[in-house]
């Protein structure tokens, strides 16, 4: 039945080549001028990526009245040679101020005031934009553009800063990698192709339908609105070039292949369709049910994984199936050219006589390649984890990083990368400032923390409890009160500022407070500030209880990470097993037995951890790495079991297809000698493509987890290219003989057709099918 389907595609498809082709193309034009693009969607911290209830996100929730709903914050820092912030760079900065005001979204701008030393002064722009999408990149743009072009005196210079500020620059980097991923990628597979078929027009057929699904898979991903991790937007292009490319070479080795048995070129086109067809759509379909079961993480980057992966894989198995067709329909045998595709009779190439040799004895063929794959996985116990954090800093020579060095240096108290001690009082702190010394108190003791900037002492000058309530009952909220004091208030300007600054610390109704702390452990960043959090968070909560506080958290990026960490893990064990699963039923229904997909995904199992195994002794060992990245394990797990199925259901249904007429050794070694140039020269290409990460990183942010990323990806499919579905796999096929198939037999699984009469019957049907198409 599912060979009647297939037949049905491939005759539909050959006999409206030219109506398929111009739906492709039309339809990938109109998707990528009217749709957005997917760079808008990228989101770079990880703990953006948290579910609402991880501790680090309710605490973030506490903190949300310290917070202007609505309104996203950016800086410009305005620094200056000179002793002093002189009457000429005020100027400068009232122009770049006046300047700002009139841009679309900006809402408010005001002079946040001097650094200690006067050196320096701090413009926060307001705007009502989204911290993602296009609006907020066109607001970072336009605000950049105005300060570069305002005339400045000598030794005046002013960059932007803040999160928004370093999200566009990781948006505009992470967009040049993509770009740089994608002309890598298919510069690699066009080489690549080009060895494989020495021909002019058979890469570009083979790799045209992935570079369209590219274009419009990430239009229409844009176009949901899902948050995407740079990351993903990467790995999207480098998966369905990769890919797209594998099922590519299904079809055209197979078209090649019924060319030299004697078909005409549209019959043979129906054929390949027809016997690959099915190989392509489960090969597919495993990738696309591993991505669908990341919709269970909790952890964000794993579940926004799923769908954008899946949808650009949907597309790639539409294109495959009827794009591709059309295309080789349209071009016949000069697909080929200069290659001549004559007909003579099957000859044995390397693979079928490796093969053969390793069947004489396949009970020791397997033993060597267990204990090979046994000894690379022993390497999986130095791995460590790492790389929590994300990117939270800009790329190197940007204006966001040089932004932020200038706001380090001159503003350090409000640059140091906090961790955030949240706490709601029974009663505001205007009213019972006392509260929060006995906080700062209990904070300072428990030993978690080398400083803390509180609403006792927000920007290094000291304000006394009761001095707060004063000033409170005399000013009225700090969050509304003007650059400089009013005359006659007698406030003193140091005392003044540090009031007004109390206002980031202090929410409008004085019940919600924070701490911004600087951790005894270390950065933020560290694995050893993640293993902290369980201690501040203790001593968080030890303080709340001793002032009866309401609620407490620990925000920040220690705690996000540590958030990550936790959350992160237990996806990988609820996940993994429910993928095993899946895919294994797919398995079930492609191979018609219960007993290959059994051994099939114990070897994706093995190879798994020696590709980890080694990665580690590459990453770690060797180079000297601290760990590998925290999600390379599970990347691996997933794409490693939906990748290595796609060469397992192409090899192991050729195998059934030639056990039909041979004894299952001489079909073994048949179907590898087939299917081996067309499995090796996939592996290869899409290795290739994984490890374009490896060069496309570079020296940029996290440029080490890309490369093990990339790296761990491109070693295990090598693994399965060489050893699991060419050593492995036939092996075990012969150590097992007719059980491979159990409960059914090779002879149930297909009509027991002659391969003579099957072609004569698609000779002769697609004579009938040429006439009417041309």
């Amino acid at each position: 039945m599912m060979s009647r389907l297939f037949s049905h595609l491939g005759r539909f498809t050959v006999r409206f080549r030219w109506a398929v082709v111009a739906v492709w193309l039309v339809g990938t034009i109109s998707a990528a001028v009217l749709l957005p693009s997917l760079g808008s969607q990228v989101q770079e911290q990880n703990s953006s990526f948290l579910p609402a209830n991880a501790p680090s996100e309710r605490a973030a929730a506490l903190a949300a009245p310290l917070e202007r709903k609505g309104v996203t914050p950016v800086l410009v820092v305005a620094t200056s040679t000179s002793k002093h912030f002189d009457t000429a760079d005020q100027r400068t900065l009232a122009r770049i101020a006046t300047a700002a005001k009139v841009v679309p979204t900006v809402v408010k701008v005001f002079n946040a005031g001097l650094a200690p030393d006067g050196r320096a002064a701090e413009l926060i722009v307001q705007s009502s934009v989204s911290p993602k999408g296009t609006p907020a990149t066109r607001l970072i743009d336009n605000l950049d553009k105005i300060v570069s072009t305002t005339p400045s005196p000598p030794g005046f210079t002013a960059h932007l800063a803040g999160s928004l500020a370093i999200n566009v620059a990781n948006q505009h980097a992470s967009g040049h990698q993509t770009k740089q991923a994608q002309a890598l990628s298919i510069l690699f597979i066009l080489v690549m192709l080009f060895l494989i078929f020495r021909s002019v027009l058979a890469p570009l057929v083979t790799l045209l339908p992935a570079a369209l699904v590219v274009t419009l898979a990430s239009s229409v991903i844009a176009s949901t609105g899902v948050p995407i991790s740079s990351f993903a937007q990467i790995l999207l292009v480098v998966l369905v070039l990769g890919a797209g490319t594998d099922y590519g070479l299904f079809l055209v080795f197979r078209v090649r292949e019924e060319l030299r048995q004697g078909l005409a070129p549209h019959a043979s086109v129906v054929r390949a369709v027809t016997k690959v067809g099915e190989s392509i759509t489960f090969s597919a379909g495993t990738v696309i049910v591993a991505l669908l079961s990341l919709l269970l993480a909790r952890f964000g980057i794993y579940h926004d994984l799923g769908v954008p992966l899946a949808i650009a894989i949907g597309f790639m198995l539409l294109a495959g199936l009827t794009l591709l067709p059309a295309l080789l329909a349209i071009l016949g045998r000069a697909v080929f050219w200069p290659s001549k595709v004559t007909v003579h009779a099957d000859q044995e190439g390397i693979w079928h006589r490796i093969t053969t040799r390793l069947l004489r004895r396949p009970v020791v063929t397997l033993g060597v390649a267990l204990l090979f794959f046994g000894l690379l996985a022993t390497g999986v116990a130095g791995y460590h984890p790492s790389g929590f954090g994300g990117n939270t800093s800009a790329p190197p020579g940007t204006d966001a990083s040089l932004g932020q060095a200038a706001l380090l240096a001159n503003f350090p108290k409000a640059s140091a990368n906090p961790t955030n001690l949240v706490f709601k009082l029974a009663k505001p702190a205007w009213v019972d400032p006392q509260v929060l010394t006995v906080l700062q108190s209990h904070l300072h003791s428990s030993g978690q923390f080398t400083r803390l900037l509180g609403p006792l002492d927000p920007n290094g000058t000291v304000l006394k409890p009761a001095e707060l309530a004063t000033l409170h009952r005399q000013l009225g909220p700090p969050g509304l009160l003007p650059v400089a004091p009013a005359a006659g208030t007698g406030v003193p300007l140091d005392v003044y500022e540090a009031y007004r600054s109390t206002s980031q610390l202090v929410s409008a109704n004085g019940r919600t407070i924070q701490f911004e702390a600087t951790l005894a452990a270390g950065s933020p960043t560290t694995t050893q500030a993640m293993l902290a959090i369980p201690a501040i968070r203790s001593a968080v909560a030890d303080a709340a209880h001793a002032v009866r506080a309401q609620a407490s958290g620990v925000a920040g990026e220690a705690a996000g990470i540590y958030d990550v960490n936790q959350i992160s893990s237990n996806d990988l064990l609820r996940i993994v097993p429910l993928a095993i699963l899946l895919i294994g039923l797919l398995l079930v229904l492609v191979l018609r037995s219960l007993v290959a997909p059994l051994y099939l995904i114990a070897s994706v199992a093995l190879s798994y951890l020696a590709a980890l195994g080694l990665t580690v002794l590459l990453f770690v060992d060797i180079d000297g790495q601290s760990g590998l990245v925290f999600i390379l394990p599970f990347l691996m797990f997933i794409f490693l079991l939906a990748l290595g199925e796609d060469y397992n259901i192409l090899v192991m249904s050729r195998i059934r297809e030639e056990a039909q007429r041979l004894p299952l050794r001489r079909a073994i070694a048949k179907a590898i000698g087939a299917t081996g140039p067309t499995v090796t020269s996939a592996g290869l290409v899409l290795a290739g493509t994984f490890g374009v990460l490896v060069i496309v990183s570079g020296g940029g942010a996290n440029a080490s987890q890309y490369q093990a990323i990339g790296a761990g990806l491109a070693l295990g499919i090598l693994m399965d290219t060489f050893l699991v579905r060419t050593v492995m796999i036939p092996s075990v096929v012969a150590i097992l003989g007719r059980y491979n198939w159990w409960p059914a037999t090779p002879s149930q699984n297909e009509e027991p057709n002659t391969r003579k009469s099957v072609i004569a019957n698609d000779t002769d049907e697609s004579a009938t099918d040429d006439r009417v198409i041309m």
